[in-house]
Protein backbone atom coordinates (compact mmCIF):
# COMPACT_ATOMS: atom_id res chain seq x y z
CA UNK A 1 0.00 0.00 0.00
CA UNK A 2 1.34 3.24 -1.19
CA UNK A 3 1.47 5.63 2.00
CA UNK A 4 -0.25 8.37 1.94
CA UNK A 5 1.25 11.99 1.91
CA UNK A 6 0.51 13.93 5.30
CA UNK A 7 -0.24 17.91 5.54
CA UNK A 8 -0.42 20.25 8.51
CA UNK A 9 -2.34 23.37 7.78
CA UNK A 10 -2.68 26.58 9.77
CA UNK A 11 -5.09 29.17 9.68
CA UNK A 12 -5.19 32.90 11.39
CA UNK A 13 -6.20 35.09 8.33
CA UNK A 14 -9.31 36.80 10.99
CA UNK A 15 -10.82 35.78 14.27
CA UNK A 16 -10.09 31.81 14.52
CA UNK A 17 -7.07 29.54 14.97
CA UNK A 18 -7.27 26.85 13.07
CA UNK A 19 -4.60 23.74 13.03
CA UNK A 20 -5.79 20.70 10.66
CA UNK A 21 -3.65 17.59 9.08
CA UNK A 22 -5.04 15.89 6.28
CA UNK A 23 -4.05 12.91 4.22
CA UNK A 24 -3.59 12.85 0.16
CA UNK A 25 -7.12 10.64 0.21
CA UNK A 26 -8.84 13.78 1.96
CA UNK A 27 -9.47 11.99 5.33
CA UNK A 28 -8.71 14.56 8.08
CA UNK A 29 -6.69 13.27 10.70
CA UNK A 30 -7.23 16.42 13.22
CA UNK A 31 -9.20 19.41 12.85
CA UNK A 32 -9.00 22.48 15.68
CA UNK A 33 -10.45 25.85 15.60
CA UNK A 34 -10.36 28.56 18.33
CA UNK A 35 -12.60 30.78 18.21
CA UNK A 36 -12.70 34.50 19.28
CA UNK A 37 -16.39 35.37 18.27
CA UNK A 38 -17.48 35.49 22.00
CA UNK A 39 -14.29 38.47 22.42
CA UNK A 40 -15.31 40.30 19.49
CA UNK A 41 -18.78 39.98 19.76
CA UNK A 42 -19.13 43.55 22.31
CA UNK A 43 -17.41 45.62 19.30
CA UNK A 44 -20.09 44.33 16.80
CA UNK A 45 -16.75 43.42 14.45
CA UNK A 46 -13.38 41.91 14.75
CA UNK A 47 -10.77 44.70 16.31
CA UNK A 48 -7.46 43.44 14.56
CA UNK A 49 -5.09 44.33 17.04
CA UNK A 50 -7.04 42.26 19.72
CA UNK A 51 -7.24 39.28 17.34
CA UNK A 52 -3.67 39.33 16.74
CA UNK A 53 -3.13 38.80 20.91
CA UNK A 54 -5.50 36.02 20.43
CA UNK A 55 -3.71 34.29 17.71
CA UNK A 56 -0.20 34.52 19.35
CA UNK A 57 -1.93 32.91 22.66
CA UNK A 58 -3.64 30.09 20.92
CA UNK A 59 -1.57 29.14 18.25
CA UNK A 60 0.87 26.85 20.11
CA UNK A 61 -2.01 24.92 22.38
CA UNK A 62 -4.03 24.87 18.91
CA UNK A 63 -1.20 23.11 17.08
CA UNK A 64 -0.50 20.45 20.22
CA UNK A 65 -3.81 19.60 20.11
CA UNK A 66 -4.38 18.92 16.51
CA UNK A 67 -1.22 16.47 16.72
CA UNK A 68 -2.58 15.05 19.64
CA UNK A 69 -5.75 14.45 18.15
CA UNK A 70 -3.97 13.18 14.76
CA UNK A 71 -2.33 10.85 17.53
CA UNK A 72 0.95 12.15 15.04
CA UNK A 73 4.12 14.52 15.84
CA UNK A 74 5.94 16.47 13.57
CA UNK A 75 8.46 13.40 12.16
CA UNK A 76 5.40 11.78 10.68
CA UNK A 77 4.11 15.24 9.17
CA UNK A 78 5.24 15.64 5.53
CA UNK A 79 4.61 19.22 4.98
CA UNK A 80 3.76 22.49 6.56
CA UNK A 81 0.98 24.83 5.01
CA UNK A 82 -0.15 28.29 6.32
CA UNK A 83 -2.29 31.07 5.03
CA UNK A 84 -0.01 33.70 3.36
CA UNK A 85 -2.67 36.17 2.92
CA UNK A 86 -5.11 37.75 2.39
CA UNK A 87 -6.68 38.69 5.80
CA UNK A 88 -5.53 40.60 8.73
CA UNK A 89 -2.09 41.06 8.96
CA UNK A 90 -1.13 40.61 12.43
CA UNK A 91 -2.92 36.99 12.67
CA UNK A 92 -1.50 35.97 9.00
CA UNK A 93 2.05 36.98 10.31
CA UNK A 94 1.47 34.74 13.59
CA UNK A 95 0.65 32.02 11.31
CA UNK A 96 3.04 32.48 8.91
CA UNK A 97 6.07 32.54 11.22
CA UNK A 98 4.64 29.56 13.36
CA UNK A 99 4.59 27.49 10.20
CA UNK A 100 8.14 28.83 8.81
CA UNK A 101 9.45 27.83 12.19
CA UNK A 102 8.01 24.58 12.43
CA UNK A 103 9.33 24.02 8.84
CA UNK A 104 12.73 25.07 9.45
CA UNK A 105 13.05 23.59 12.89
CA UNK A 106 11.66 19.79 11.19
CA UNK A 107 13.42 20.63 7.70
CA UNK A 108 9.67 20.31 6.17
CA UNK A 109 8.82 22.14 2.91
CA UNK A 110 6.55 24.73 3.55
CA UNK A 111 3.60 26.34 1.73
CA UNK A 112 2.43 29.72 1.69
CA UNK A 113 -1.41 29.27 0.89
CA UNK A 114 -3.75 31.98 -0.34
CA UNK A 115 -6.95 31.50 2.13
CA UNK A 116 -9.21 32.24 -0.57
CA UNK A 117 -7.48 29.13 -2.88
CA UNK A 118 -8.53 27.00 0.49
CA UNK A 119 -12.26 28.10 -0.03
CA UNK A 120 -11.90 27.83 -3.78
CA UNK A 121 -10.26 23.97 -3.89
CA UNK A 122 -12.59 22.83 -1.01
CA UNK A 123 -14.93 20.94 -3.06
CA UNK A 124 -11.73 18.78 -4.14
CA UNK A 125 -11.32 16.97 -1.01
CA UNK A 126 -14.86 16.88 0.41
CA UNK A 127 -16.22 16.02 -2.98
CA UNK A 128 -13.20 14.37 -4.95
CA UNK A 129 -14.22 17.41 -7.75
CA UNK A 130 -12.59 17.40 -10.65
CA UNK A 131 -11.11 20.90 -12.86
CA UNK A 132 -12.71 23.12 -13.58
CA UNK A 133 -15.90 24.13 -12.36
CA UNK A 134 -17.84 27.51 -11.68
CA UNK A 135 -17.16 29.06 -7.84
CA UNK A 136 -19.22 31.19 -6.14
CA UNK A 137 -16.62 32.56 -2.90
CA UNK A 138 -19.16 34.26 -0.48
CA UNK A 139 -17.55 35.41 2.99
CA UNK A 140 -16.83 38.06 5.47
CA UNK A 141 -14.30 39.89 3.40
CA UNK A 142 -14.46 38.68 -0.18
CA UNK A 143 -17.42 38.03 -2.67
CA UNK A 144 -16.45 36.86 -5.97
CA UNK A 145 -17.35 34.71 -8.54
CA UNK A 146 -14.30 32.69 -10.88
CA UNK A 147 -14.02 29.94 -12.67
CA UNK A 148 -11.73 27.00 -11.61
CA UNK A 149 -9.81 26.05 -14.14
CA UNK A 150 -6.91 24.17 -12.79
CA UNK A 151 -4.39 24.23 -9.74
CA UNK A 152 -2.98 28.00 -9.81
CA UNK A 153 -5.16 29.19 -13.27
CA UNK A 154 -8.79 31.06 -11.26
CA UNK A 155 -10.49 33.57 -13.72
CA UNK A 156 -12.42 35.82 -12.18
CA UNK A 157 -15.71 36.87 -13.66
CA UNK A 158 -16.75 39.42 -10.61
CA UNK A 159 -15.81 41.05 -7.14
CA UNK A 160 -16.97 43.34 -4.67
CA UNK A 161 -16.92 46.91 -5.27
CA UNK A 162 -16.96 47.21 -1.67
CA UNK A 163 -18.61 45.62 1.03
CA UNK A 164 -18.83 41.58 0.96
CA UNK A 165 -21.76 39.73 1.22
CA UNK A 166 -20.82 38.58 4.67
CA UNK A 167 -20.29 42.18 5.96
CA UNK A 168 -23.46 42.98 4.78
CA UNK A 169 -25.10 40.39 7.25
CA UNK A 170 -22.89 41.74 9.82
CA UNK A 171 -23.41 45.71 9.31
CA UNK A 172 -26.90 44.83 8.97
CA UNK A 173 -27.03 42.79 12.20
CA UNK A 174 -25.22 45.92 13.91
CA UNK A 175 -28.07 48.12 12.98
CA UNK A 176 -30.64 45.54 13.63
CA UNK A 177 -29.06 45.39 17.28
CA UNK A 178 -28.50 41.65 17.03
CA UNK A 179 -25.04 40.90 17.93
CA UNK A 180 -22.23 39.60 16.36
CA UNK A 181 -21.40 37.34 14.33
CA UNK A 182 -24.28 39.13 11.89
CA UNK A 183 -24.54 35.82 9.33
CA UNK A 184 -26.16 33.32 12.18
CA UNK A 185 -27.89 35.82 13.76
CA UNK A 186 -29.93 37.38 10.84
CA UNK A 187 -30.85 34.28 9.33
CA UNK A 188 -31.87 32.98 13.15
CA UNK A 189 -34.34 36.29 13.14
CA UNK A 190 -35.33 35.78 9.94
CA UNK A 191 -36.92 32.30 10.73
CA UNK A 192 -40.08 34.37 11.95
CA UNK A 193 -39.81 37.23 9.38
CA UNK A 194 -41.17 37.99 6.31
CA UNK A 195 -39.10 38.22 3.57
CA UNK A 196 -41.39 40.44 1.38
CA UNK A 197 -42.85 43.24 4.23
CA UNK A 198 -39.48 45.66 3.67
CA UNK A 199 -38.55 46.43 0.07
CA UNK A 200 -34.97 46.59 -0.17
CA UNK A 201 -33.05 47.79 -3.65
CA UNK A 202 -31.14 44.16 -4.84
CA UNK A 203 -27.62 45.70 -5.53
CA UNK A 204 -26.18 46.29 -9.03
CA UNK A 205 -29.76 44.32 -10.79
CA UNK A 206 -29.19 46.36 -13.65
CA UNK A 207 -25.66 45.90 -14.61
CA UNK A 208 -24.87 42.86 -16.86
CA UNK A 209 -21.67 41.66 -15.30
CA UNK A 210 -20.68 39.53 -11.97
CA UNK A 211 -19.71 42.15 -9.62
CA UNK A 212 -21.11 42.89 -6.39
CA UNK A 213 -21.76 45.86 -4.19
CA UNK A 214 -23.42 45.58 -0.68
CA UNK A 215 -22.65 48.49 0.84
CA UNK A 216 -25.37 50.60 -0.73
CA UNK A 217 -27.85 47.91 0.88
CA UNK A 218 -26.82 48.48 4.17
CA UNK A 219 -27.30 52.05 3.50
CA UNK A 220 -31.19 51.60 2.88
CA UNK A 221 -31.74 49.37 5.84
CA UNK A 222 -30.53 52.18 8.10
CA UNK A 223 -32.84 54.21 5.89
CA UNK A 224 -35.59 51.94 6.07
CA UNK A 225 -35.46 51.31 9.73
CA UNK A 226 -36.07 55.18 10.32
CA UNK A 227 -38.76 55.67 8.08
CA UNK A 228 -40.87 52.22 9.32
CA UNK A 229 -43.33 53.20 12.13
CA UNK A 230 -42.30 51.83 15.72
CA UNK A 231 -41.65 48.92 16.88
CA UNK A 232 -39.31 48.02 14.47
CA UNK A 233 -40.39 44.43 13.27
CA UNK A 234 -36.44 43.37 13.30
CA UNK A 235 -37.49 39.71 12.18
CA UNK A 236 -39.60 41.15 9.36
CA UNK A 237 -36.31 43.14 8.54
CA UNK A 238 -33.86 40.69 9.09
CA UNK A 239 -35.41 38.63 6.81
CA UNK A 240 -35.87 41.06 3.71
CA UNK A 241 -32.26 41.42 3.89
CA UNK A 242 -31.71 38.18 3.99
CA UNK A 243 -33.58 37.43 0.37
CA UNK A 244 -32.17 40.26 -0.71
CA UNK A 245 -28.35 38.87 -0.23
CA UNK A 246 -29.59 35.91 -1.97
CA UNK A 247 -31.18 37.75 -4.43
CA UNK A 248 -27.87 39.57 -5.26
CA UNK A 249 -25.93 36.42 -5.22
CA UNK A 250 -28.40 34.63 -7.52
CA UNK A 251 -28.57 37.14 -9.86
CA UNK A 252 -24.75 37.64 -10.30
CA UNK A 253 -24.27 34.05 -10.44
CA UNK A 254 -26.60 33.41 -13.32
CA UNK A 255 -24.91 35.24 -15.41
CA UNK A 256 -21.49 34.08 -14.07
CA UNK A 257 -22.93 30.55 -15.14
CA UNK A 258 -24.23 31.60 -19.00
CA UNK A 259 -20.00 32.96 -19.43
CA UNK A 260 -19.06 29.79 -17.60
CA UNK A 261 -21.06 27.64 -20.25
CA UNK A 262 -19.82 29.68 -22.51
CA UNK A 263 -16.35 28.96 -22.34
CA UNK A 264 -13.73 26.84 -24.00
CA UNK A 265 -13.07 25.07 -20.78
CA UNK A 266 -17.24 24.20 -20.10
CA UNK A 267 -17.29 20.65 -19.28
CA UNK A 268 -19.95 18.14 -20.23
CA UNK A 269 -21.54 18.68 -16.66
CA UNK A 270 -21.11 22.13 -15.62
CA UNK A 271 -20.32 22.44 -12.03
CA UNK A 272 -21.34 25.04 -9.44
CA UNK A 273 -19.67 25.41 -6.25
CA UNK A 274 -20.86 27.68 -3.38
CA UNK A 275 -17.93 27.94 -1.11
CA UNK A 276 -17.26 30.70 2.09
CA UNK A 277 -18.89 31.27 5.64
CA UNK A 278 -21.77 32.82 3.55
CA UNK A 279 -22.65 29.46 1.79
CA UNK A 280 -23.56 28.20 5.19
CA UNK A 281 -26.98 30.57 5.03
CA UNK A 282 -29.23 27.68 4.17
CA UNK A 283 -32.26 30.00 2.42
CA UNK A 284 -29.03 31.18 0.49
CA UNK A 285 -28.14 27.55 -0.53
CA UNK A 286 -31.83 26.85 -1.22
CA UNK A 287 -32.03 29.77 -3.53
CA UNK A 288 -28.75 28.98 -5.29
CA UNK A 289 -29.69 25.33 -5.31
CA UNK A 290 -32.88 26.03 -7.37
CA UNK A 291 -31.21 28.53 -9.91
CA UNK A 292 -28.37 25.84 -10.61
CA UNK A 293 -30.74 23.50 -11.27
CA UNK A 294 -32.78 25.50 -14.04
CA UNK A 295 -29.65 25.83 -15.81
CA UNK A 296 -28.30 22.98 -15.55
CA UNK A 297 -25.72 22.71 -13.42
CA UNK A 298 -24.85 20.15 -10.95
CA UNK A 299 -24.80 21.97 -7.43
CA UNK A 300 -21.47 21.30 -4.92
CA UNK A 301 -21.88 22.78 -1.72
CA UNK A 302 -18.99 21.88 1.11
CA UNK A 303 -20.32 20.64 4.64
CA UNK A 304 -21.13 23.76 7.01
CA UNK A 305 -17.84 22.93 8.78
CA UNK A 306 -15.75 23.75 6.26
CA UNK A 307 -17.63 26.72 4.48
CA UNK A 308 -16.23 28.78 7.73
CA UNK A 309 -12.67 29.53 7.76
CA UNK A 310 -10.84 25.98 9.13
CA UNK A 311 -7.46 24.96 8.46
CA UNK A 312 -8.36 22.00 6.39
CA UNK A 313 -8.93 23.54 3.79
CA UNK A 314 -5.61 25.34 4.15
CA UNK A 315 -3.98 21.82 4.56
CA UNK A 316 -5.86 20.44 1.59
CA UNK A 317 -4.40 23.39 -1.02
CA UNK A 318 -0.70 22.79 0.57
CA UNK A 319 -1.28 19.02 -0.06
CA UNK A 320 -2.35 19.69 -3.77
CA UNK A 321 1.32 22.02 -4.00
CA UNK A 322 2.81 19.11 -2.22
CA UNK A 323 2.12 16.64 -4.87
CA UNK A 324 2.87 18.51 -7.52
CA UNK A 325 6.49 19.33 -5.89
CA UNK A 326 5.80 23.33 -5.59
CA UNK A 327 6.58 24.46 -2.15
CA UNK A 328 7.20 28.16 -1.21
CA UNK A 329 10.87 29.75 0.25
CA UNK A 330 11.08 31.05 3.64
CA UNK A 331 11.64 34.37 2.56
CA UNK A 332 7.88 34.66 1.67
CA UNK A 333 6.39 37.93 2.81
CA UNK A 334 2.56 37.61 4.16
CA UNK A 335 0.20 39.30 1.97
CA UNK A 336 -2.86 40.94 3.24
CA UNK A 337 -4.27 41.48 -0.52
CA UNK A 338 -4.04 38.06 -2.71
CA UNK A 339 -6.00 38.50 -5.52
CA UNK A 340 -6.74 34.58 -6.96
CA UNK A 341 -6.62 36.13 -10.93
CA UNK A 342 -3.48 37.93 -11.13
CA UNK A 343 -4.56 39.00 -14.57
CA UNK A 344 -7.65 40.34 -13.58
CA UNK A 345 -8.57 43.62 -15.22
CA UNK A 346 -9.64 46.00 -12.44
CA UNK A 347 -13.12 46.63 -11.37
CA UNK A 348 -15.09 49.30 -11.99
CA UNK A 349 -15.33 52.08 -8.68
CA UNK A 350 -13.12 52.55 -5.68
CA UNK A 351 -12.46 50.00 -2.85
CA UNK A 352 -12.06 47.14 -4.72
CA UNK A 353 -11.40 44.08 -2.62
CA UNK A 354 -9.33 41.54 -4.19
Amino acid sequence: MTKQSIILGIESSCDETACAIIEQNGNILGNVISSQASIHAPNGGVVPEVAAREHLTAIRPVIKETLKQAGLSFEKIDGIAATGGPGLIGGVLIGTVTAKAIASACNLPYYAINHLEGHALTARFTHKLKFPYLLLLASGGHTQLLSINALGDYERYGTTLDDAAGEAFDKGAKILGLGYPGGPAIENAAKIGNPDAIKLPIPRQRYNDCHFSFSGLKTALAQAILKHPKPIPVADFAASLQATISASLANRSEIAMEKFVSSKLMPDEPVFVVAGGVAANKEIRRDLEYLATSKNFRMVLPPLEFCTDNAAMIAWVGMEYHLIGKHTGLDFAPKPRWPLDQEASPPPGRGVRK
